[in-house]
């Protein structure tokens, strides 16, 4: 069985966990060029006035860089940005006062690299939902026509249109804190699920 390639990603969404998930291995790439606009620096959640992306700026060179080289920018204040935006949105979720304390320090701390956030990051949420799936990360950069592996890093994408029951998308609804005024919004940050429904999104995205 080819083994699952992924891109990182920032507070990944439910189809990303998923996908790890439902796997034994998962190799994240670090030797792509960065590209603009993608999950690797943003994320999806629901606020009040709908769904809402995140985004963490990153230092821009004169010349393309490898993912695992890309550095978070500070000149700009997101951390605060990124957890009032959480706050606001999952204060009156049932479980975000179980999890605050372990998310909230993550996202103030100063990484100087966007992997090691993200890396920080999902190995919280791999312990929240008991995900024991064996992550690696590539030492140089894998071609797409490998067979040897599932190639997603292009696949998830928020500009890209999913189709359910590929590519481990799925809209099986579970409880939102808006879902009386937008009906269930699917494939948010992993972030919303946890909040809203606790360690049993642990069995949500094992399931195929």
């Amino acid at each position: 069985m080819a083994e699952l390639l992924l891109s990182t990603a920032y507070l990944p969404n439910i189809q990303y966990i998923r996908a790890i998930a439902q796997n034994q291995d998962a190799t994240i790439e670090l030797f792509e060029n960065f590209p603009k606009q993608t999950f690797r620096n943003r994320c999806h959640i629901l606020t009040e006035a709908g769904s809402s992306s995140l985004s963490i700026p990153v230092v821009k060179g004169n010349s393309k860089h490898y993912m695992r080289d890309t550095k978070i920018s500070y000149n700009e204040r997101w951390q605060p940005q990124h957890w009032h935006a959480i706050v606001s949105a999952y204060n009156s979720s049932p479980y975000f006062e179980y999890f605050r304390d372990d998310l909230e320090p993550i996202i103030r701390r100063q990484f100087t690299y966007l992997i090691d956030l993200n890396n920080e990051i999902n190995d919280l949420i791999f312990r929240i939902l008991n995900i024991k799936t064996n992550i690696h990360q590539t030492s140089e950069y894998i071609e797409p026509d490998n067979t040897s592996f599932t190639d997603l890093r292009s696949a998830i994408h928020p500009k890209k249109s999913q189709t359910v029951g590929e590519n481990y998308y799925d809209e099986t609804p579970y409880p939102q804190v808006f879902d009386s005024k937008f009906g269930f919004v699917p494939n948010l940050s992993i972030i919303d699920m946890i909040f809203n429904v606790g360690v049993e999104a642990g069995e949500l995205v094992k399931q195929a």
